[in-house]
């Protein structure tokens, strides 16, 4: 199975899925579910979403 976002950064991802505005909302409400399932859409694993949350202390 091809990876629709390999090579791309995690902003360019959010930005190519149109999800960047709900993620910055998910983030200044302090969802931290919603943040992860957003950051899932865009394909990264578990191990990638951990460091994020802790930089946006979520």
């Amino acid at each position: 199975m091809e990876k629709k976002y390999a090579g791309m950064t995690v902003n360019e991802r959010l930005c190519a899925s149109v999800l960047m505005d709900e993620f910055y909302e998910a983030v200044e409400k302090k969802d931290t579910e919603k943040v992860r399932a957003l950051l899932k859409k865009v394909e990264l694993t578990e191990d990638s979403i951990k460091p994020i949350l802790e930089k946006l202390e979520l």
